[in-house]
């Protein structure tokens, strides 16, 4: 009996010494990486502020009523471009028709009546010259004629006063450009100084809505970088910053070429330049994506990869991005593939 538990305990010995031996075996060597390496550093960049911008026009002129009446006619519409000086509306008082025909009427009578003075002068000089009628009746005979005629020019002086006021209802165009507004309809009663239309005027410009925390660092020649949508940005550069906050924003107008009058009114975004401040700039190659997770490798002293989560913010350059977190500036990052 004792020699079959003798050969149990063998074999039990067998496996305990096999895994005795496993455990002792040597690891394997820490990966090391020998490539190529960037040292971050820290650097200036520019700080971009996210604004509202609208394309308008340096100024906007308005043509107006001159004179109170009815609007018979407008003959643009809103886009439609016009000349300076251009015709596009009238205006009819028909009381002033009725005054004019009053004047008129007042002209005929004084021209009458200038008539027989004259004729009543000319029997009296023809009978002072003959000894009839001494020179105090000729001098009155001649005053009668010149009153006459003095009526005659004061009638006809109304009645032209008349026809000049008349001739201001034509609503002109104050300025070169398109129309922009002209929602006023034909056959509208309108006063003295009411806006008919509203038409550009000057160059078309960018305008800004800034905070009124950036006014003192937004200057003329900052840059701006303007999204139209589609992939269009156009840069440009200030121009003009108005003195004057008005409901906590401040205006500021920037130069694009190519900027087309018929986006009057179009709102983009826009980024200005706000001055420059401390920023950690890197390829973008060197941090990878993964699962919406930005990473870089961490090469340590002794050559040791680390993978470490950092937090990107994008830039002007498509090429490089700024590291907000993760990194610090001297630590060592890698470029190329592990050895």
């Amino acid at each position: 009996m004792r020699r079959p538990l003798a050969s149990l305990a063998l074999f039990a010995a067998v496996p305990l010494a096999a895994c005795g031996d496993a455990a002792e075996a040597p690891s394997a060597p820490a990966q090391r990486y020998a490539g190529p390496t960037l040292t971050v550093a820290q650097g200036e960049t520019v700080d971009w502020r996210d604004v509202s911008a609208m394309v308008t026009s340096v100024d906007q002129a308005q043509a107006m009523a001159r004179i109170p009446g009815v609007l018979t006619s407008l003959s643009v519409k809103e886009g439609d471009r016009v000349a300076r000086g251009q015709v596009i509306g009238r205006i009819v008082d028909s009381q002033l028709g009725y005054q004019g025909s009053a004047y008129g009427a007042q002209a005929a009578a004084a021209e009458a009546q200038a008539a027989q003075a004259r004729a009543e002068l000319a029997r009296t000089k023809y009978l002072y010259d003959n000894g009839v009628y001494a020179r105090a009746r000729l001098d009155q005979a001649e005053a009668a004629a010149r009153a006459a005629d003095a009526q005659i020019r004061a009638a006809r002086a109304q009645q032209s006063a008349v026809s000049a006021v008349a001739g201001q209802g034509a609503v002109t165009a104050p300025s070169a450009g398109r129309v922009l507004i002209a929602d006023v309809p034909a056959g509208s009663a309108v006063a003295p100084g009411m806006a008919i239309a509203t038409i550009t005027s000057g160059p078309v410009v960018l305008r800004l809505s800034l905070p009124e925390s950036l006014a003192a660092t937004v200057r003329p020649g900052a840059a701006v970088i303007a999204d139209f949508g589609s992939g269009q940005s156009r840069r440009g550069s200030v121009t003009t910053v108005y003195p004057a906050v008005s409901g906590g924003q401040v205006s500021a107008d920037v130069a694009i070429d190519g900027l087309d009058d018929r986006l009057i009114g179009r709102r983009v975004t826009a980024k200005v330049e706000a001055g420059r401040r401390p920023a950690i700039l890197v390829p973008r190659a060197v941090v990878k994506t993964s699962y919406g997770v930005d990473s870089v490798r961490l090469v340590g002293r002794d050559g040791s990869l680390a993978t470490v989560p950092v937090q990107i913010a994008p830039t002007v350059d498509p090429a490089r991005v700024e590291i907000l977190s993760g990194v610090a500036p001297g630590d060592r990052l890698a470029t190329g593939g592990a050895r």
